[in-house]
């Protein structure tokens, strides 16, 4: 698969995974460059970030569309003018359909050791099972929900003071740097995928990212 140059980094909030990745693409060995920054709505931190950068952005509403069907293919439109080599979903709050899916790989972060965990509560999910790791994992996006192959993963300790916030912001630390890694090694090393196994470069099956 041809490598990932050209990245295309969608937000709904802060942006913090964002802000590592264009910090990482400021370096030209990274091998990455920003192109565009997407957004499902106004006013966030994550589109300051970008402009600051001086990375054109864009907003696509689901409100501003009559139907799901309709926003899904504006989006995707969207992102496909600045063709992109890989899509980063970082923190964004929709859930990408079958036009974006179809032309682009899509990268997504879960706090959670997948298939454990999924959904919007991974975290909270996780203490409540009494669980002593947890972690977060970077996916190929789907159409489903954090169901897509696993690209890498990275174990967290639960300690036994933790709560959400604690274990959380432990979590996010660790999949900033491991996001903006398997970002760049996509990136420089080129990927394949066959069925539920991704493999970057000439990693050998079963070896860890």
């Amino acid at each position: 698969m041809s490598k990932a140059g050209r990245l295309v980094v969608l937000v709904s909030g802060s942006g913090t995974n964002l802000q590592a990745l264009l910090d990482a693409s400021a370096d030209p060995s990274y091998g990455v460059r920003v192109v565009a920054v997407g957004a499902d709505r106004e006013g966030i931190e994550g589109l300051v970030r970008a402009t600051k950068a001086g990375v054109p952005t864009f907003v696509e509403k689901l409100g501003n569309y009559p139907t799901r069907a309709d926003w899904d293919r504006a989006i995707a439109a969207k992102i496909a003018s600045y063709e992109p080599d890989l899509v980063v979903s970082a923190g964004f709050m929709k859930i990408l359909g079958a036009p974006t899916l179809d032309a682009f790989p899509v990268l997504n972060t879960h706090p959670a050791l997948l298939p454990s965990f999924p959904g919007a509560h991974g975290v909270r999910d996780a203490l409540a099972h009494g669980v002593k790791v947890t972690g977060c994992t970077v996916m190929l996006a789907d159409e489903g929900i954090d169901t897509g192959p696993i690209v890498a993963q990275e174990a967290v300790p639960v300690l036994p003071d933790d709560d959400e916030e604690t274990l959380h912001e432990r979590i996010k630390t660790v999949e900033r740097r491991l996001l903006v890694e398997i970002v760049g090694r996509m990136a420089r090393e080129g990927w394949t995928v066959s069925g539920r196994h991704v493999r970057i470069g000439n990693q050998s099956e079963g070896e860890s990212t």
